[in-house]
């Protein structure tokens, strides 16, 4: 179970922790979210399309890559596909020259975001749909297209909707040819959702468990690919659904359950992605310009995905004109605020362990702490009692003067996941002179784990690890500071 560790490409994409989906297309120009296919291509022509405003718009939050949706349920491309005429080849956009693959891929390198891509795998448009191997052959040219015209891709977004084709017909889809071309002409690129590499949260309304683990049985990788499971049409409550019986994915009795069931198969490493929108639906529609998740909502779903063990990939639909709209940007902006005074209020203090202490690495030279195995109950303590300062010294807006100790609000803890996630079980205690108070506990760590606390003046903050699967390693541990 502890040799379990994440490859190359799942430790990299790990790190990423937060960036954009943008659902674009002919649904945008037909205000609706599943489009029927065959939609005449001259509805495309977006007037005022503007890339880099995309990208400073999602840059502006703190995001760190961008994923487009090439295609469409609908089949409509937004990129010159030799393979059919259903693409931006037969709009008037760009007078029938325009790539928005290209357009976008440029425009976040620009930016320094990393470029993604979404292709539905089911195509309303294309005729060779529920053929098999025909379908199959057609799909993977697309794919290839995709993977080898737009320079380096992050991550392969495969949505499992697996609908019905020309005369009832239904695909399936053949993964594993799908994911060998991926593995062949992008090695770098996780593959997602319906894939070996990122698992789905489970819902798309930004929910998280309360312990996210990434060590899980590898039955879950065919979870979202079984075209029973997939969804086969618009509804809002598929999108909205949280699976409670799913709750538990890796916990040790998660584990004995399978293993008394008999249904226990070997554990890989498969972390989540949490996905959600910033509007009601995945395509902008005017009519929920009013309804945009505002920066505090937002600040909430990133503390708790990406505080989670998680990454979060938050959808920002572009209008028909081509641009983010004015709601979103504010949000946006307003949540790059919120994160940048977070980073500012989080500090380590003064760090003491209860054996052993943070060192350099040899790898990379990153601090770590490992405890030493015998220790019964590995633990660190942040202090924090000396003055603190507000904007304009001691005793300034948000100081207390001469007054030792400081409110915090929150911990934050890393594993060292490219040796595994291991621990089971933390508490949190407040010191505050000579009493000590439980300030909360949590399960799993992982990438990261950011525990809420009730705000609390205290000198010291000792987090102790109470359980885990063998030794832990340590790469942060920090307070954030109530503001």
């Amino acid at each position: 179970m502890c040799a379990v560790r994440p490859s190359p490409r799942q430790l990299a994409w790990q790190q990423l922790d937060f960036y954009g989906f943008l659902h674009f297309g002919m649904n945008t120009m037909t205000d609706r979210e599943w489009g029927t296919g065959h939609e005449d291509p001259t509805r495309f022509d977006p007037d005022r399309l503007d890339a880099d405003q995309w990208m400073d718009s999602l840059a502006s939050a703190g995001m760190s890559g961008v994923i487009l949706t090439a295609k469409h349920h609908d089949g409509f491309c937004l990129w010159p596909s030799r393979l059919t005429s259903h693409t931006v080849a037969s709009s008037p956009w760009r007078s029938g020259h325009g790539d928005l693959v290209a357009e976008t891929a440029a425009a976040a390198e620009r930016a320094g975001l990393r470029f993604g891509i979404y292709l539905s795998p089911w195509d309303r448009t294309e005729a060779s749909y529920g053929s098999g191997r025909r379908y199959d052959d057609f799909y993977l040219g697309q794919l290839t297209e995709l993977l080898t015209g737009y320079g380096e891709i992050f991550e392969v977004w495969l949505d499992g909707a697996c609908g019905e084709g020309p005369d009832g017909r239904t695909q399936r889809y053949d993964w594993d040819r799908y994911y060998a071309t991926v593995r062949a002409l992008q090695p770098g690129a996780v593959i997602a959702v319906c894939g070996p590499d990122v698992r789905w949260c489970g819902n798309e309304a930004g929910h998280t468990r309360p312990d996210e683990w990434s060590v899980v049985p590898g039955g879950l990788r065919d979870a979202e690919r079984v075209a029973a499971r997939s969804q086969t049409a618009d509804d809002a409550d598929f999108a909205r659904r949280v699976r409670s019986d799913a709750d538990d994915l890796g916990s040790r009795a998660a584990l004995a359950r399978l293993d008394a069931a008999g249904r226990h198969d070997e554990l890989v490493w498969y972390p989540s992605e949490v996905d959600t929108s910033i509007r009601p639906g995945w395509f902008h529609h005017p009519d929920q310009d009013d309804q945009v998740l505002d920066a505090d909502i937002l600040f909430g779903l990133h503390r708790s995905a990406t505080g989670g063990n998680a990454t979060l990939l938050l959808n920002v639909p572009p209008d028909r004109h081509g641009l983010i709209a004015a709601p979103d940007r504010t949000a946006l902006a307003g949540l790059g605020d919120r994160l940048a005074d977070q980073r500012r209020r989080t500090i380590r203090g003064l760090r003491r362990c209860s054996s052993g202490g943070f060192q350099p690495d040899p790898a990379d030279g990153v601090p770590i702490w490992r405890p030493d195995p015998a220790d019964p109950r590995p633990t660190v303590t942040i202090g924090l009692d000396g003055p603190r300062r507000g904007p304009c010294g001691p005793g300034g807006p948000g100081g207390s003067g001469g007054q030792r100790g400081q409110r915090v609000e929150a911990v934050v803890l890393r594993e060292r996941i490219a040796e595994g996630q291991r621990i089971e079980h933390v508490v949190v205690n407040g010191i505050r002179g000579e009493s000590r108070t439980v300030l909360g506990e949590c399960g799993t760590v992982g990438n990261r784990r950011i525990l809420a606390v009730p705000p609390t003046v205290v000198d010291a903050v000792e987090i102790a690890i109470t359980a885990s699967r063998t030794t832990p390693a340590i790469s942060e541990a920090a307070v954030i500071l109530a503001p």
